[in-house]
Parts: C-alpha cells; sequence; structure tokens
C-alpha cells in the first residue's frame, strides 16, 4: 500500500494521532474504544504525476494528552506551517519520519538478520501441554472415539465460512515434518499411538511439549524444522507492538510458538542458523564480514547473536529506550570499539545460555555446564522438608502467593523459600512468567474466550489431577534461570550505558560499507531487507 501511494500521489502528508502508542490512557484516544494508534493520511496527485518518481512525505505527531487538546491542535493546523518533517521516499519506506537521532543511527534488528519468520502456529490447544502424559491421553481419546462427528468435534478443525478447511480429521496431508515420524493416513484412520511429544518453546522461560504431526498443526512454518539442530538459537522479538517492560527480546533453543514472546501480539523468530547442518548463517555474512575487518578478528555469527542478546535481551534496554519504543521496531547499538565489543559477546553468550536452559552456548571452563543452570549454593531456591508441593491424591493446586517478607512462594499447600522478590515478578513485556507459567499447570486452567470465537476442543481439559514432579523440576529450572538473568541485569545495563556513550558503527556506514546486503541466494522465512508490514507505519 506505501508503495502503491506513492507512485499514485505527489505530496502525502501523515498526522500521527496516537503518539502514545498501543493502549493509551482512554482519556487520549481519539476514539475512545479503538485501542491502536491512529493516524490521519491526506494525499494529493499533482496532473501528468510521474509515478517512477515517489511521492514527497510529510510527517507530524500530534502532542501527548487529552483528546481534547489533540483536536484543538488539529483545528489549527496547516499543510504549510514548519512542524511537518520530511520522510524516506524508499517505495515500501515506514511512513514515518526520516532516521533522526541515536536511535535512528541505530541498526535495525532485522536488518542484522538475512530473514525470519513467524513462530508455530498450532492451531488447536490440545496438542500443546506441560507434560506429555496430557498429549498421550488426549490423542488416545481421540482416536478411540467411534462417533465420526464427535472424533470431528474434538479434534477442532480448521473452519472457513463454517466448513471444514485446512485442518480436518479427514484432510490428507502429504509432507510430514523434518526429523519426525510422517504418516501418510489420516486422521480418522489412524488407530495408532501419538507421534511422540517433543520439547516445544510455548512462552517465553516456559518449555512445554508438543506433538510434532503436521496433521494437527494449523501452520507448522517448515522453514524453522528444517533448520533445527543442536546448534540452533531462536532470537524473538514483537513485530507490531513493542515491549512494555522486561528484556526487549527473549530467545529459545526449542521450536518457538508464535506467541513465544509475551503469551499474545505474536512476533517474528530469528533463527541464528538457515539450515541443520549449522553451516549457513541467518546472521547476514555482510555484517560479520565487516565487523571482522574493523575488529581485527573474526566475528562468527554466534558472536553476533550473542552482541545482541547482551544489548536488548534486559529490562534496563526497554526502560532507557521507552520513548523511542513508542512505534514498534527494534534497533541494535553497535559499537566501534572491540574491547567493548569482546565484553558485550561475553555476557550475551551467558544470556543465550540461561534463556535456553542450558542447551545452548555451553562451556564448562566459563562457568556455562551444558545442564540447567544454577544459582551458587546458598542464593538458589529451596525447598524445605515440610515444603514439597504435595502430589496424588491431592488434588492439582489452584493458588500461587508470595510472601515477600519471607521470600517464600507458595504452591497450593507447598511452598519454596528463598525466592527474591524481583524474581517473583519478573515480567515480559508485562506478564508476569511465574504466574503464566503457572496458569498452565493449577487446576482450573480455562481462560476467557474473547469476542465470538469459538470454545477449544474438550481434549484440552484432559490433564493431570494432581501435581506431577516433572512441574516441581521445571519450576525449581524457571526460578534459578530467573535469578541468574536478575543478577546478570546491572552487568548488562552498565555495558549498554557505556556502549552507547562512545563511539557506534552507525546505520548510515554499515550500509555504505554494503554490511546490510543479505546474500541473493537467501530463501526461506520473510526476507529482512525492503519487507514491508501491513500496518501504515510500517515496522521498520
Amino acid at each position: 500500500m506505501r508503495d502503491q501511494l506513492r507512485r499514485d500521489c505527489s505530496e502525502i502528508w501523515v498526522i500521527d494521532c496516537s503518539p502514545e502508542g498501543h493502549q493509551p490512557e482512554v482519556a487520549t484516544r481519539i476514539f475512545q474504544g479503538v485501542q491502536q494508534p491512529i493516524c490521519i493520511v491526506l494525499a494529493a496527485r499533482a496532473p501528468k504525476k510521474n509515478v517512477q518518481k515517489p511521492a514527497r512525505l510529510h510527517f507530524r505527531a500530534l502532542p501527548e494528552g487529552k483528546r481534547e487538546e489533540k483536536f484543538k491542535t488539529l483545528s489549527n493546523l496547516s499543510l504549510s506551517d514548519s512542524e511537518w518533517i520530511d520522510g524516506p521516499s524508499g517505495w515500501r519506506d515506514a511512513f514515518l519520519p526520516d532516521r533522526a537521532g541515536a536511535w535512528g543511527a541505530f541498526v535495525s534488528l532485522d536488518d542484522c538478520f538475512v530473514s525470519n519468520s513467524s513462530g508455530i502456529m498450532p492451531g488447536r490447544t490440545w496438542v500443546v501441554a506441560p507434560d506429555t502424559w496430557s498429549l498421550r491421553q488426549r490423542w488416545d481419546r481421540l482416536v478411540t472415539e467411534t462417533s465420526p462427528a464427535r472424533k470431528e468435534e474434538l479434534f477442532f478443525p480448521t473452519l472457513r465460512d463454517g466448513k471444514l478447511a485446512d485442518r480436518h480429521t479427514n484432510k490428507v496431508v502429504t509432507d510430514g515434518l523434518v526429523g519426525h515420524e510422517f504418516r501418510q493416513i489420516t486422521v480418522a484412520n489412524d488407530p495408532g499411538s501419538v507421534v511422540n511429544p517433543i520439547r516445544f518453546g510455548f512462552r517465553s522461560f516456559d518449555r512445554q511439549w508438543l506433538i510434532p504431526d503436521n496433521r494437527l498443526l494449523l501452520s507448522a512454518r517448515p522453514e524453522l524444522w528444517q533448520s533445527m539442530s543442536r546448534q540452533q538459537v531462536f532470537l524473538i522479538s514483537l513485530e507490531k507492538r513493542s515491549p512494555e517492560n522486561g528484556p526487549a527480546l527473549t530467545l529459545s533453543a526449542l521450536l518457538p510458538d508464535q506467541n513465544f514472546y509475551k503469551g499474545s501480539s505474536s512476533g517474528r523468530v530469528f533463527p541464528l542458523w538457515r539450515d541443520a547442518s549449522a553451516t549457513i548463517p541467518n546472521i547476514k555474512p555482510a555484517l560479520t564480514a565487516y565487523l571482522s575487518s574493523v575488529f581485527s578478528q573474526a566475528v562468527p555469527p554466534e558472536d553476533m547473536m550473542a552482541y545482541i542478546s547482551a544489548l536488548l535481551a534486559h529490562p534496563a534496554f526497554t526502560k532507557h529506550f521507552q520513548s523511542d519504543l513508542l512505534r514498534p521496531g527494534l534497533r541494535v547499538p553497535i559499537t566501534a570499539q572491540s574491547a567493548l565489543f569482546l565484553e558485550a559477546v561475553n555476557i550475551g553468550r551467558q544470556v543465550v545460555w540461561l534463556h535456553s536452559y542450558g542447551d545452548r552456548f555451553a562451556d564448562a571452563s566459563a562457568g556455562r555446564p551444558p545442564s540447567p543452570p544454577r544459582l551458587p549454593t546458598g542464593e538458589g531456591p529451596t525447598i524445605p522438608a515440610d515444603g514439597a508441593i504435595p502430589g496424588a491424591p491431592e488434588p492439582l493446586p489452584n493458588t500461587m502467593e508470595y510472601d515477600p517478607s519471607r521470600l517464600r512462594l507458595s504452591i497450593g499447600k507447598g511452598f519454596i523459600d528463598n525466592v527474591p522478590k524481583a524474581v517473583f515478578e519478573y515480567e515480559v513485556s508485562g506478564r508476569n512468567v511465574l504466574r503464566q507459567w503457572f496458569s498452565y499447570r493449577k487446576l482450573d486452567r480455562s481462560r476467557p474466550m474473547i469476542g465470538d470465537r469459538r470454545s477449544p476442543s474438550p481434549l484440552e481439559k484432559i490433564q493431570p489431577d494432581h501435581w506431577v514432579d516433572e512441574y516441581t523440576t521445571d519450576l525449581m529450572n524457571l526460578l534459578h534461570v530467573l535469578g541468574c538473568l536478575v543478577k546478570l541485569e546491572s552487568a548488562q545495563a552498565d555495558l549498554m550505558e557505556r556502549i552507547c556513550a562512545g563511539p557506534l558503527i552507525g546505520f548510515q556506514a554499515l550500509a555504505a560499507a554494503g554490511a546490510l546486503v543479505a546474500p541473493p541466494s537467501a530463501k526461506g522465512g520473510r526476507r529482512a531487507q525492503g519487507a514491508s508490514g501491513s500496518d501504515l507505519f510500517g515496522t521498520n
């Protein structure tokens, strides 16, 4: 749409009516019931417009504050006044001002990678669970159902205009998922046991289980499965929203869900590698080659992924650049000092190791063993003898409470001590990690239905009737990971401040050196360079 407007018109004026960003206070909204940002676009076409010459873009934002003040500004606005800022002229460039200030000089996250994609879209809730027992029981219930109509209801088919589409029990699926069993029969005719579940990156820091069966998944994202290996790392960030607080991005060693980052507002997945053999980097080779020449030492793709993680995966980054993040799109300040770059890489490798629960960037000599991370002795969470979360015959607990005076996290009748307040309150863009994690393992896992959406399959209600040991193991691992991240935050914040205060390699220098050019053979996912968002402003 931006391309077409630039070709059809001679002048375009864009007025940002929502400088407060997404979901601002009601009193600031032009339309009280609309949470999304609003803009006014005026476009004029001169006679004999040259379609090969892009329209000139002018941008301005209304002042933050109550809508009455915005209406007053609008009533006095003139297309010829001095408040307008020129915008970029690229055919698909966002309808935003040209890059300005420190933030504008940073390279965008998209520009660092060859391609990116959405995460996996299961499309039905019953194919994901926090334990494998649930998935096996759900599948068994499905395949033993003798009524075709009831089996279809349990499967939860994809509907389009009320008719079966995409995925249903009689759908013939001709391709499987790389590395996993593929059955060339329909679900309706399959009497076998469930395809072996795999660990799945369900939410930030929440590792659940998925049935890796393409007959069940609405959108499996085959390019992600094809690139999966024990060396793969996935970086995940929001696309059309900006982080509210917490780390601006999170990482996973597991295939991630489309809503991995915070549980809503689907984002983009940036793999470290584009192939399963980990020989074709998704970090732009031109970028790492250029940095290698600047620092007079090799900068492999892993180092660039670690550098980005060190700079962006902590709350201080989100807080420091909050005003710049009113509009979506993360940017990376790249230091021109080799010593600072190396320091960031070392911290970033620790970050990736923590986010991946010790599965990636392990190095025992650097204190990163290939196992779930642990806080130093005496600093980590403990379960006293009388604090064990009871299993059967006790029912699943339904409450999680925290006592800051005792540093105690209570789960039903059990409790865990030495849990710092910062760990309990750890959030990813407004979502409390521990509470969200528990919501998928408590007795009542029902969620409010929004709008006219269908009720999910009854299969999702099949779950253990008691707390299982696996939940306790996962919870202790999570508490250790969050505790380690909290301890690392001050070092990340200090590093960010020093990098931003020193000499940087800006976007213009990188672009001029050809460091942001993607290799011509890049395939799979969405090409990062030149990609356009679906919203008018764009996400770049």
